[in-house]
C-alpha cells in the first residue's frame, strides 16, 4: 500500500477532478486528507490498487509523489494509538502522516507514513 501525495491548485474543482479520475478508473479510495496552502496544496490519498492509481494519475496529467505506508491493527479503545506514538517517539521515528482505514469487530486499522519504515516495523513488533 502507498500514500499518493497529489499536488493540486488551491481552487474549486480540484477535489472533484482527482476523485473523478480515480472513480473513472475503478479505483476505490481507502483514506483521503487534504492540505491547502496557496503555494503548495495537495491531497493525500490511500488506495488498494497502487498500479491503477499511478496509471490514472499519470494519464490525467496530475503530479504526485508516493510514500510507503506502514499499516497496523490496534484494539479499538482509548490509548492504543498513544502507545504506538510513544514507542515511535522513543525510537526517534517521525510520523509524517496518519490515516484511519476502518474499524471492525473491536479492531481499528491505521496507516502511517514514517521517516524510517524499517526501523518502525522493528520498533512496533
Amino acid at each position: 500500500m502507498k500514500e499518493f501525495k497529489v499536488f493540486v491548485a488551491d481552487r474549486p474543482g480540484e477535489l472533484a477532478r482527482v476523485t473523478e479520475t480515480l472513480a473513472n478508473n475503478a479505483v476505490n479510495i481507502r483514506a483521503i486528507a487534504s492540505e491547502s496552502k496557496h503555494e503548495a496544496s495537495f491531497l493525500r490519498i490511500v488506495t488498494s490498487d497502487v498500479a491503477t492509481t499511478e496509471k490514472a494519475l499519470k494519464t490525467a496529467g496530475l503530479k504526485y509523489e508516493t510514500n510507503d505506508i506502514l499499516t497496523l491493527e490496534l484494539m479499538d479503545r482509548p490509548g492504543e494509538l498513544s502507545k504506538v506514538a510513544k514507542r515511535l517517539s522513543r525510537a526517534g521515528i517521525n510520523v509524517q502522516s496518519l490515516y484511519l482505514l476502518g474499524s471492525k469487530n473491536g479492531r481499528t486499522e491505521i496507516a502511517m507514513v514514517v521517516d524510517n519504515p524499517e526501523k518502525a516495523q522493528v520498533t512496533l513488533k
